[in-house]
């Protein structure tokens, strides 16, 4: 049986194509309710914040993404919006992949009882979401594609993965990610990176795959290896692209690693991802070779020894978070994953992080 999956229906690209996101609200309005903002907070009193069509009702929440979302702050907003409106017709999340992720599963849960921890999985998920949007800030997550929205729960990150999940309009303008910091602009597109080499090096490959993560590929390397006046709208194709790659296929290893890395020591999803590649070189060297020579070139700088001096319970904590994403170890080392990637191993790759 294959996957018959969804897509997010309605895309819009360009520069300045910010401008009409008023435009696409304005038919859901018709039903009254509000439109609810969740905007990354960097953006607060800035003047992106200004240019928000927002109208009588609506609510505008800037939200903290120092950390990694968590279960208990998406039931926090949750609450917010329900207590400031009866009826949300639409949730626009603006930022970058935690800020996403926060509008998908606040989404989500607008229309689902209970809390967020309880869909933490595949397809738990039965009712459809409020409809949502995404506008990126930030290029290479994938979010704005993806049917997950990452969380971090009491006792593990992973996410609500649905075909609800996923937004019901994309808008893209590369003017967008412009002011990014360059540390923070270089680590999430380097996630975009990672998911094309753990989609293409994978065991559930296919040819709908590889042509998207091939492009996605391509354009990677025209912007972190090559000199483009249009590198900003290049790598917002390449996070779209590398976001379908895995779609129908999976990530691998590094983002296994990654979410044990984040659920014990609290870190961002790019960075975490760079930390765990850069560990990997006998399952990608290739890869792992090229993202140092992207570093290198990018001067950009990769935190060393976060694990050091980490207690047993830790690093055994770290090794049970990351070996319990099955379907991402399969995808990189087949069926018998577990006579290959033991939980030894796993923490001697942890122990050098």
């Amino acid at each position: 049986m294959y996957r018959n999956f969804r897509i997010v229906p309605n895309i819009i690209f360009g520069r300045g194509a910010f401008n009409q996101l008023g435009d696409i609200l304005k038919p859901k309005r018709s039903s009254g309710g509000s439109m609810v903002f969740i905007m990354d907070r960097v953006f607060s009193g800035k003047p992106l914040e200004s240019r928000l069509p927002v109208a009588e009702h609506d609510l505008v929440i800037p939200v903290n993404v120092d950390d990694e979302p968590k279960t208990k702050y998406v039931d926090a907003l949750t609450a917010q919006v329900k207590a400031h409106t009866a009826k949300a017709c639409g949730v626009i999340g603006i930022g970058g992949g935690s800020s996403m992720d926060l509008a998908k599963a606040v989404a989500l849960m607008l229309t689902n009882p209970g809390s967020s921890v309880d869909y933490q999985g595949w397809d738990l998920i039965r009712n459809p979401a409020v409809y949502h949007v995404a506008v990126p800030t930030l290029a290479g997550t994938g979010a704005e594609i993806s049917r997950t929205a990452v969380l971090t729960g009491p006792e593990k990150k992973l996410g609500l993965n649905s075909d609800y999940t996923l937004f019901d309009q994309v808008l893209l303008d590369p003017e967008l990610t412009a002011g990014a910091p360059k540390n923070q602009w270089f680590y999430t597109g380097m996630d975009c990176y990672i998911h094309d080499i753990e989609s293409l090096h994978g065991t559930y490959l296919n040819a709908f795959s590889k042509a998207y993560g091939e492009k996605s590929l391509e354009l990677c390397r025209q912007v972190f290896l090559e000199e483009h006046e249009d590198s900003a709208d290049r790598l917002m194709m390449a996070s779209y692209f590398g976001g379908m790659s895995i779609a129908y296929s999976q990530v691998g290893a590094c983002h296994a690693l990654s979410y044990g890395l984040s659920f014990v020591l609290g870190t961002h999803h790019g960075v975490g991802c760079c930390i765990a590649f850069n560990v990997l070189d006998d399952i990608y060297p290739e890869g792992v070779r090229e993202f140092r020579e992207m570093m290198t070139r990018q001067e950009v700088p990769l935190p060393q020894q976060l694990t050091r001096g980490l207690s047993d319970q830790d690093m055994d904590t770290m090794v049970k978070v990351a070996l319990g994403l099955e379907p991402l170890w399969e995808n990189c080392l087949g069926k018998d994953w577990r006579n290959h990637m033991t939980p030894a191993r796993a923490r001697e790759l942890f122990s050098r992080m």
